[in-house]
Formats: structure tokens, sequence, C-alpha cells
């Protein structure tokens, strides 16, 4: 009888222990909400993006560890990926989700849950379905728009080809940011008279073969924001290098791994902006009525060494552009 109340006390001890356990850890959860951050892919425009949030949620007081747990996910544009990395916040009740490039955001929107979405740098949120309005979102997701300054960046890419006649534009056929710039680009390249080729590929296994094929036949190439066509760029640069013609890409980062020059705003600067836009949400605003924000400026970025590669002379007013407000490449 002894040893039976024993036992029963030392089961009740451990059930209280456990409870308290239980307790304090959801005490825990609730004093540090986990964030999702869940990124199509790897290459270097999206590091930057991921960067720039993280520094963001610092800036406004949040820190993993500390008083955020931040749940990093990469999907290594792996469309099952993205879906098992979905459920996996949701699993884990995150208190809210990032997502890095349009794929990433659509499969957080997918899930059958209320939580919060921040888009991190999306180039066309309303064409692909993921917010009602820029001013009014209506419904769990706002965030940053990527707004890259096109027109600049054909003026910037007639500035240092005044001859310019024909210009190819390679893109990810299903990639719906991508494809919204392709189509703005076009429409402004052929209101200033130029031929506009079309190219698109479907994986970074078609880059290759496409790109010498395009090279080709145009005196220049245009890429807008595309995760696909970056994380194979290499290949398109082989091509274009070996045809002598440059290569103008929406994105700075492409402009560091041999383009030639672009107008772009920083992505490091969107990430921030998406970690601020997330810090908001946190502290109580709802996604829906929380306006998709942009960043306003942006900078002119220019690569010396590809320059003298491809033997293009580079105007004055470009290189002081880009000594006062922008980035130089030797």
């Amino acid at each position: 009888m002894k040893r039976l109340i024993t036992t029963i006390i030392a089961l009740f001890a451990f059930l209280i222990v456990a409870f308290a356990s239980e307790v304090k850890q959801s005490k825990d959860q609730q004093a540090r909400p986990t964030i999702g951050i869940l990124q199509t892919m790897s290459h270097p425009a999206l590091d930057q993006i991921h960067r720039g949030i993280i520094h963001g949620l610092a800036e406004e007081g949040y820190r993993n560890g500390k008083n955020i747990t931040i749940d990093y996910q990469n999907a290594q544009n792996d469309q099952s990926n993205l879906k098992s990395m979905s459920d996996r916040f949701t699993n884990e009740h995150a208190a809210l989700t990032i997502g890095i490039a349009t794929p990433a955001v659509q499969s957080l929107a997918n899930e059958h849950s209320n939580t919060p979405i921040i888009m991190g740098a999306i180039s066309d949120p309303i064409g692909t379905g993921l917010v009602k309005s820029l001013r009014h979102p209506g419904g769990k997701v706002t965030g940053v728009k990527d707004q890259q300054p096109i027109a600049a960046q054909l003026a910037l890419i007639k500035t240092i080809m005044p001859d310019l006649n024909t210009i190819g534009v390679i893109y990810t056929s299903s990639d719906d940011s991508s494809a919204a710039e392709y189509q703005e680009f076009k429409k402004l390249a052929e209101k200033d008279k130029l031929t506009v080729k079309t190219y698109t590929v479907t994986s970074t296994n078609d880059i290759e073969q496409v790109a010498q094929t395009m090279a080709r036949k145009v005196d220049a190439v245009y890429v807008p924001t595309d995760n696909t066509i970056a994380s194979g760029f290499a290949a398109l640069l082989k091509a274009t290098n070996a045809a002598q013609i440059p290569i103008f890409p929406a994105a700075d980062t492409m402009v560091k791994e041999g383009g030639l020059a672009t107008r772009s705003v920083s992505q490091y600067d969107m990430g921030i902006l998406t970690g601020k836009m997330a810090a908001e949400v946190l502290k109580g605003k709802k996604p829906a009525t929380l306006p998709i924000q942009r960043i306003k400026h942006y900078e002119t970025v220019i690569n010396q060494k590809t320059a003298r590669q491809l033997n293009i002379h580079l105007p004055n007013k470009i290189l002081q552009a880009a000594h006062q407000k922008g980035r130089i490449i030797k």
C-alpha cells in the first residue's frame, strides 16, 4: 500500500512538472512568436532580400532568438518543397510568414489559414491575384512591390547604344512577375521604334540553347527581374559574350555577375522595407488595410570590366551618375 501511494505521488509530481513545462513553453511561444521566411531559391538578388529582411526586423526591435524565432526555409525552386514548407509554417502556428519571390508568396497564400503574409518584393501583386489593390490589399497578404524603373532602364540602354535597332528579351514563361515586366519593357521599347525579339524558357536547362539562338539575332539583351534567368545567368552570359553583345539586366546583382549596366532598385533595401512591414503586422496592423509599399529611389550600376571586354564606350554622364548615386564595378 505504501509503495502504491509513493507511486501515485511520483506520478502526480511528474504530471505537475509536465504541465508546468507545457505552460512555460506556451508562454515562451507567445512571448517569442515564430516568423516563417520562405525563399523560392538561392541566388544573389533573393539572398540580398533575405538579409535585408533580417536587418529591417532588427531595426524595429525584433531579433531572432531574443524576442522572435525565425524559421528560414529555402525551396531551391522545387514546387513540392514550397508546399511542404508552407505546410510546416501552418503546423507550427507561425505568427506571420514572409515570402521571397512570387512562387513563395503564392504557395503561402494557398495555405488554408489566416496567417498574415508579407510579400518580399513581388513585381505584380495584383496580376498574380495576391492582393485586390495596392492601397487596400483586402486579405491576408501585404508587403513590398518590386517596381523597377523600366523607363529609366530603357533610357540608359539608348544612351549607351544610341544606334541600337534590335533588342532581345529573355524571361521565364511561367513567371508572372517577369512576364509583366517584359510587357512593360516591350511597350516602351516599341514606342521608341526599337524592334523587340522575345525569347522564353521554362527552366535553367533551356537557357544555353535559347541564348545561343537569340545572340545571333539581336544587338543587345534585356533581362527583367527573373529568378530562373538569374540562376542560369552564366549560360546566358557565355552566349552573349561570344557574340560580343551586352546584357542590360533589371537587377543590379546581374550587373555584378557580368551584365553591362542598369538603373535599379536595391534588392537589399526592398528586404529592409519588407522586414519593417512585417514588424508593423507583429505590432498589430492588419494586412488587409496595410498598403503595399515600394522603394522609390534607384541607383545606376555599371560594369566597366564588361564594357572593356565588349569594347563599349560608356558616356561620361553615365559614369558620373554611377559615381554620384550608384556603383561602378571595375
